[in-house]
């Protein structure tokens, strides 16, 4: 075991040491040279920054308000100067002051299910299964898959990938580390992350059954393709039947899968099941056919069926949503994957996917076919799980099927491809595509609504030591003004086109200042933090109406670049918001939107036609002023 593994195979309730990694530099390509600690802003300027982002929100009485009680909190000897120096103490001694408080608050801590509400899915290029051979073409994808995805950890255990870059900033590379073998364990109130990367198995799920498939040999070498062919085929083999779901539970609250998950390892045989799928490496879930659910197309059907399996009646019971990745492969050709959020970002997952993508577009069909028979095969090499069930977790699994079953029906979702033009043509333009676009779903959300909407975007702080996310505002005075302009038919196309340059120039600004540790979000998240842990009455601003409705986001929004034609999706933050992720490639931008049906006022595909007309709208607009100046 090499040192890297040594610190990660550590367990640790609520939070990760396995972080540390980012602190270890070798000579190997995949850890850059050391990397600056995540800085505390000054409190001015966050104060400053937070009311440009409130006002939008605010009438001009709750504006004067708010201002009012962002001055008291950042007056000198005031609460504000209080809490900002007890930051900046634990900021002197920490090595990234946010990344144990964020994983314990954001992730661990958080009690709704992973399901729709944390775990994203991710979306392969769509394959195409022929149905007189359905299942051989099913197993032998996911063994490509699978051998993808051992290459690239691989390339992770001897620090042979390539660093991460942002322009000329190294970027940390210690989420890689958290993909493989990771498992987050339910608790009472919080989570537990436990790391095992120097597993050698798998665990293969099937009609919602659990196989152990060996899948490294104790030297280090991989399983052939013929063998794991092989294996898969036995797997499935001795799986024929459906059992009851037991990876439902893992759909359901923390708390209530917290009690479930202490009966059910109450058996030892159930304990000594979940402890294998716990150190696997990862799953594999081959999927039946989905269930029918109003899906507008394809990727759509492929995006649900990421998310939440569809249901008790689909696949939901055919995974294990603890772990931190689960390939999931359809009968019908969709692939992806769904991951738990809490060990890593989505850039990385990404980027383990074109890896695979890339290796399996290499691979062909070659060596593909069955080695071993199964009746040869070691028997040691594939093992079914055994569970046992009390009346206690069966009446739970019913429980878990309901609201499930709930929640599936409230998730709604509209997943496609825009084809006009990708991030090329933006370039040519001279503009940001990633500014360009957020300003575009901001317009979408005010054509149909009328008012603007609280606007998250994520911005990675992996320039830092252990860096995680910050908020982008995106709903930005600039942007407001902007987008009122544009829908009025008496406006000038020549002051449209002075505000859109405007609107995408600060959001671009406020972007670089995010990426650098200069956002607004985190910081204020560490004040009041401190203000609770420390036994304060919690700040005014807190409280206060702009402080709630600049942080109902009504808008969760995330770009999750690849090279390959995929996507990312996830569910809304709020109950009468919108999720919208996007991938913009050469030439289109692949978007996965969400929204919850429980809001009459809000649905996906409505959302979809305003946000094609705003980029077309916004696109035009940019393009005939542009060339009327040459």
């Amino acid at each position: 075991m090499n040192f890297f593994h040594k610190l990660l195979s550590r367990t640790v309730s609520g939070k990760v040491k396995g972080n540390d990694v980012s602190l270890l530099f070798t000579n190997g390509r995949m850890l850059s040279n050391n990397l600056p600690k995540l800085p505390v802003p000054p409190l001015k300027k966050t104060l400053e920054k937070y009311l440009r982002t409130v006002k939008p929100h605010l009438n001009p009485d709750e504006f004067r308000n708010t201002t009012e009680i962002v001055k008291n909190f950042g007056a000198p000897g005031g609460s504000g100067e209080k809490l900002q120096k007890m930051l900046e103490d634990r900021a002197a001694k920490k090595e990234n002051w946010l990344s144990e408080w964020w994983l314990d608050n954001a992730y661990l801590g958080y009690r709704l299910p992973l399901v729709v509400y944390s775990s994203p899915g991710l979306v392969f290029p769509l394959r195409n299964f022929r149905k007189e051979s359905v299942m051989e073409e099913q197993i032998e994808f996911a063994a490509k898959i699978i051998l993808g995805a051992l290459d690239f950890k691989k390339l992770i255990d001897g620090n042979q990938l390539e660093p991460d870059k942002l322009g000329e900033s190294y970027l940390d590379m210690s989420q890689y580390y958290r993909l493989f073998g990771t498992i987050r364990t339910p608790g009472p109130n919080c989570d537990e992350l436990t790391l095992n990367p120097d597993s050698r198995h798998i665990i293969v799920a099937h009609n919602n059954q659990f196989c152990k498939v060996d899948v490294i040999h104790k030297d280090g070498s991989i399983l052939t393709p013929e063998n794991l062919v092989s294996a898969l085929f036995k797997a499935v083999a001795i799986t024929t039947h459906v059992s009851p779901p037991v990876g439902i539970l893992t759909t359901q609250n923390r708390n209530t899968w917290s009690w479930a998950y202490a009966e059910l390892i109450a058996n030892p045989d159930n304990q000594l099941s979940i402890e294998v799928i716990k150190k696997a490496l990862f799953l594999v879930c081959l999927d039946k056919e989905m269930p029918e659910l109003g899906a507008p197309n394809r990727q759509t059907v492929a995006a649900l069926q990421m998310i939440h399996g569809g249901g008790s009646f689909g696949n939901a019971g055919n995974r294990w949503y603890d772990k931190t990745i689960q390939f999931i492969v359809g009968m019908t050709g969709e692939v992806g994957l769904t991951y738990e959020h809490s060990p890593a970002e989505g850039p990385p997952v990404a980027t383990m996917m074109d890896h695979i993508m890339q290796f399996i577009n290499k691979l062909g069909h070659q060596g593909m076919e069955p080695g071993d028979t199964i009746s040869h095969l070691r028997k040691d090499g594939v093992e079914l799980l055994e569970f046992k069930f009390n009346s206690d977790v069966k009446k739970a699994i019913e429980i878990a099927k309901r609201d499930l079953d709930m929640l599936v029906k409230d998730l709604e979702m509209t997943c496609f491809t825009f084809e006009d033009f990708g991030k090329s043509s933006l370039k040519t333009l001279r503009i940001s595509p990633d500014s360009f676009i957020q300003v575009a779903i901001q317009l979408a959300f005010f054509r149909i609504h009328g008012e603007p909407g609280a606007h998250y975007e994520s911005a990675s702080t992996r320039k830092f030591k252990d860096g995680r996310t910050e908020t982008i505002r995106s709903c930005l005075p600039e942007v407001v003004t902007f987008c009122s302009t544009m829908l009025d038919t008496k406006a000038s196309d020549k002051d449209k086109y002075s505000l859109l340059l405007d609107a995408i120039d600060c959001h671009k600004r406020y972007a670089i200042e995010a990426v650098n540790g200069e956002g607004i979000d985190r910081h204020l998240f560490g004040l009041k933090l401190l203000a609770i842990k420390s036994g304060m009455d919690l700040p005014s601003i807190f409280l206060d109406h702009g402080y709630v409705r600049s942080s109902h986001m009504r808008l969760s929004t995330s770009q999750v670049n690849a090279k390959c034609d995929s996507f990312m999706c996830f569910g809304p933050l709020v109950p009468d918001g919108y999720g919208c992720c996007y991938n913009p490639r050469k030439t289109t931008i692949n978007f996965g939107l969400s929204a919850f049906n429980c809001s009459p006022t809000t649905h996906s595909s409505q959302f979809r036609e305003s946000l094609e007309r705003s980029l077309r709208d916004m696109y035009t607009l940019l393009f005939e002023n542009q060339k009327a100046k040459l």
